[in-house]
């Protein structure tokens, strides 16, 4: 069987000028069939067209804040630095995938990237816009397994856990606020907040505001969520 070829978006060192990829995002495809490509930074619309028609499911990875402006607000001063590179390339990406019906899967950063993209607005800091007692930015390490999230039945979450409640890792200050009018929620904590959204009207177009990639190897929800992404490649 021919193996999906999965587009990740590249990961910004501002020290060092440089292109990165975490392993885990990689495994995480590679367990599950698939073969992970870290993107290069670029806009042209060309080469944009371009990869979205060779590659076969795409991945919107963690890392920084999204610019507050690209859902219409002034910057606080506890929102973290913008890559303006990054938010160019994954905004002009995504306006060409969603065209497109191929899978999309965001994690941290990329589930909030998705709703932005789609019309939704973000928290720019939880601990000050919407204090609770659930710890959404866990210390070290990071694949402990941290808060529970609630999943909707007759989601796409819930299909493929076939589970009502499970624990996740958490390593976010920002969330979904206002949630974009095409996606629904699946997954939620104890404190109101969205864990993980999909457009039902897409084939496979899912968030999940945890890091599976760092978990997925001692847990099996995780797991399932990547196993189901890659399979959704393969059509």
């Amino acid at each position: 069987m021919k193996k999906p070829i999965i587009a990740l978006t590249p990961l910004w060192d501002k020290k060092l000028e440089s292109s990165w990829m975490l392993t885990g995002y990689m495994d995480l495809i590679i367990r599950n069939g698939g073969v992970p490509v870290m993107l290069p930074f670029c806009d042209d619309e060309a080469s944009v067209s371009e990869i979205v028609q060779r590659f076969d499911g795409f991945v919107f990875t963690g890392g920084d804040d999204i610019a507050p402006s690209y859902y219409n607000q002034e910057k606080t001063g506890q929102c973290g630095d913008a890559c303006e590179k990054r938010d160019i390339l994954e905004f002009a990406l995504f306006k060409e995938v969603v065209k497109t019906d191929k899978p999309v899967l965001g994690i941290c950063r990329g589930m909030q990237f998705l709703n932005v993209a789609l019309g939704g607005t973000l928290y720019q800091d939880l601990p000050t816009q919407k204090p609770g007692d659930v710890v959404h930015r866990q210390p070290a390490p990071f694949d402990a397994l941290t808060h529970t999230v609630t999943v909707e039945k007759d989601t796409l979450l819930y299909e493929i856990t076939q589970t009502e409640q499970f624990v996740v890792n958490s390593l976010h200050h920002q969330a979904v606020a206002d949630v974009a009018p095409c996606l629904k929620v699946c997954a939620s904590t104890a404190d109101g907040l969205a864990e993980a959204v999909y457009n039902p009207e897409k084939t496979f177009l899912m968030g999940v505001q945890w890091h599976p990639e760092m978990i997925f190897l001692h847990d099996e929800n995780s797991m399932k969520i990547g196993k189901a992404f890659v399979d959704a490649c393969r059509k």
